[in-house]
């Protein structure tokens, strides 16, 4: 065997569709594409979800519900997670910076103290929102819940 007489194995390559070249080539004409009508012109193409003229499903079925566009999205942090940042940094005090600089909130985002888990040390937290069991967890434990504005 050498690189003439390489050739690709039987029945594994077609040759392609020549339309439009003649009506001796038996595909001349309309081309396969049959008589008139969008789909035999040039530069056709369905819109998404057309359905023929049908109803298309995105709009039969009823929308339901609305989106609040004044809500406000809070990150969770627990009262496991602040201890933890607290055991491991020896801090006293916990803030949005602290989280953003350790990536457990964006920059952008505000964050809400929930109250999973135990506060064992007294820190003080300043967070936009406190959960009522995450704030009398932390006063219990000797701390302070200080609202962001």
């Amino acid at each position: 065997m050498n690189l003439s007489n390489l050739k690709p194995a039987e029945g594994s390559t077609k040759n392609r569709k020549r339309i439009g070249r003649g009506e001796g080539s038996g595909r001349g004409g309309t081309s396969t594409k049959g008589h008139k009508g969008a789909q035999s012109r040039t530069g056709y193409s369905r819109k998404v979800g057309f359905e023929g003229g049908q109803m298309p499903l995105q709009r039969r079925i009823p929308k339901g519900g609305f989106k609040n566009i004044n809500r406000v999205e809070y990150a969770a942090i627990n009262l496991d997670v602040l201890q933890t940042l607290a055991d491991s940094l020896k801090v006293s005090k916990i803030d949005h910076e602290l989280l953003v600089k350790k990536h457990l909130i964006s920059k952008s985002e505000k964050f809400k103290v929930l109250g999973r888990g135990e506060l064992k040390s007294g820190i003080e937290v300043f967070a936009h929102k406190f959960s009522e069991t995450a704030k009398t967890a932390i006063e219990k434990a000797g701390g302070t819940a200080n609202l962001i504005a």
